[in-house]
């Protein structure tokens, strides 16, 4: 998988998984109706790869085979729109909207990247802050068009990052596959934050591996570790191994236990020319030009500063859709995939 996310991380469903062949799709997408950021597979990313819109009508109950349930409402809304200032709180499981001016959308985004920066911003700021952050790349990221307005905005010391992160959403965008129904997943909080950073330096002290790259990957792949369910291909897990993959690596372990499937992608990608190529092994992880260098952004930010980890690991999941990036709240559930604009009737923002 590939996610959003992030997904889209956010993640859109185009994991094919470690070691298996997949198609990259062209950066031009068939447009999507209405208004155009886990994740994962070794490619849900890209959902987290992903865009937005919604549609809206009365509430109408899911397909008999679904079972949908969610602690918000989360579908998708338009987020071209003109929305509340990047202050403005949004309801538990809805999408930020961010400014559709990109001008404002630059000075908004500016504005949580220095509170996520700050060491006095309180929890819930933070999250919020985090949540708008991912809305505002995945907008900017969709429209190249802005870049001439938005990057001067952009103060020299967050240059880098707000680079980095723009072209990590376009890459994952460029290779997210559209769909018209959403993912027989699960949505979970993602592992606290403290043990997955445990599990990846345990992890580069045994492989080599920089725990900065294996932080990543498990960002696109289930937005560490938020998205329960197989990809397409198969693959399972938090960093989404084909069974005979985690076979050869994991070492008996269990695929779907963050610290087994983190410590297997370290001696995947040793075994892979991690230490020799690092572009290669990372290519051979999912084979697309686009997710080594998405993979190798995210790496470089959150090897960086500490307060990029922890706001990705604020962000939601998304999923990249006909009807545009649809939000998937923690406590989603479906045992089947769901039309998408079934479940936007029943879960619009």
């Amino acid at each position: 998988m590939v996610l959003d996310g992030v997904h889209e991380l956010t993640g859109s469903d185009t994991k094919e998984t470690v070691s298996s062949n997949r198609r990259v799709v062209a950066p031009l997408r068939r447009a999507v109706a209405c208004v155009p950021t886990i994740g994962r597979g070794a490619a849900l990313v890209l959902a987290m790869i992903v865009l937005a819109v919604a549609a809206c009508t009365a509430p109408t109950a899911p397909p008999p085979t679904t079972t949908v349930a969610t602690t918000g409402p989360g579908g998708a809304a338009l987020i071209d729109e003109p929305s509340p200032s990047a202050t403005a709180t949004t309801p538990a499981g809805a999408q930020p909207r961010p400014a559709s001016d990109p001008a404002r959308l630059a000075d908004d985004l500016v504005a949580d990247e220095q509170a996520l920066r700050n060491p006095a911003t309180a929890e819930p700021a933070l999250v919020a802050a985090a949540r708008r952050q991912q809305a505002a790349y995945r907008a900017i990221g969709r429209h190249p068009e802005w870049d001439a307005t938005t990057r001067p905005r952009i103060p020299p010391a967050l240059l880098d990052v707000y680079d980095r992160n723009v072209d990590a959403r376009r890459q994952l965008t460029a290779m997210s596959y559209v769909r018209d129904t959403l993912p027989a997943w699960r949505i979970q909080p993602p592992v606290p934050a403290g043990e997955l950073m445990g599990y990846y330096h345990a992890a580069e002290s045994e492989s080599g591996v920089g725990w900065n790259y294996l932080a990543a990957i498990n960002l696109i792949e289930t937005s560490f570790g938020s998205i329960v369910g197989d990809s397409t291909a198969g693959a399972q897990g938090p960093m989404q191994f084909l069974p005979s993959t985690f076979a050869a690596y994991g070492q008996g372990g269990d695929v779907n236990s963050p610290h087994d499937s983190i410590m297997a992608a370290g001696r995947y990608l040793a075994a892979n020319g991690f230490a020799n190529d690092r572009d290669h092994a990372i290519y051979r992880y999912n084979n697309a030009h686009e997710y080594v260098q998405a993979v190798n952004q995210y790496a470089a930010l959150i090897a960086a500063d500490p307060a990029a980890f922890a706001g990705y690991h604020r962000w939601d999941v998304y999923y990249y859709t006909t009807a545009g990036d649809v939000l998937l709240p923690i406590g989603y559930a479906a045992t089947s995939p769901i039309p998408v604009q079934d479940y936007l009737r029943t879960h619009p923002q």
